[in-house]
């Protein structure tokens, strides 16, 4: 491990809005904030909105800059990643951003049933290999999980540049009568009128920098 990768572990114990639950303390009990994160982490009655896989969270950051009304929530398990979106909330004085360090398949134990308005979910590993479909983010399971903690009508976004799990999510909203509401294959020429499609991830904009064209879905449950 770099030194400076220990430098960002180091200082992320320290960031307020950055919480790093050891195992023991949600399985396989309910986690403190579970149903709670309004009142009791945020202290308002603000809508909550979860990105996930979210790498150094510009969209945690990007969104809360625009929508000081809303909480938003990074999850992502890579610490250093985490560190360059919580420091920079911290810098910007965002107070409706919090940055949860876990995996997503642990996310049942940290929300309750209604308590996520909206996800976002920004160019995650497409897990192109068979075996490991259960472990593509949009796939079945994770959507039922999806379902456990999403209003009624929350949507779900999905940004990646990869055009297999684009088509395999396709699939998924298919075979369990989802809503699509949007798609497209070349998001910056689909001529969208969303402002907040044009925040742009590290990843994102390495792909545009090498002509790969952005898949965007946007669909409910």
């Amino acid at each position: 491990m770099t030194k400076r990768k220990l430098e960002r572990f180091a200082e992320l114990i320290h960031f307020e809005n950055v919480i790093q639950p050891m195992q023991e303390e949600y399985i396989p009990v309910t986690y403190k904030y579970k149903g709670k994160w309004k009142s009791e982490y945020f202290n308002n009655s603000n809508p909550v909105v979860l990105e996930l896989g979210c790498g150094k969270g510009e969209y945690t950051v990007g969104l809360a800059e625009k929508y000081p009304d809303i909480n938003f929530i990074g999850i992502d398990i890579k610490g250093e990643r985490i560190w360059k979106g919580s420091k920079f909330a911290l810098d910007n004085q965002l107070k409706n951003v919090a940055f949860l360090r876990t995996r997503i398949e642990f996310i049942n134990f940290f929300f309750d049933k209604d308590e996520v308005s909206e996800i976002w979910i920004t160019f995650p590993d497409p897990q192109p290999n068979k075996p490991r479909i259960k472990k593509r983010l949009t796939s079945k399971q994770f959507l039922e999980n999806y379902r456990m903690i999403l209003k009624k009508d929350g949507i779900i976004h999905l940004k990646t540049d990869n055009e297999f799990l684009f088509d395999f999510t396709l699939d998924v909203i298919k075979e369990g009568n989802h809503q699509l509401i949007f798609k497209t294959k070349d998001l910056y020429n689909a001529g969208h009128d969303d402002d907040n499609l044009s925040i742009r991830t590290y990843y994102e904009q390495m792909f545009l920098e090498k002509k790969i064209s952005i898949c965007y879905l946007k669909f409910r449950l």
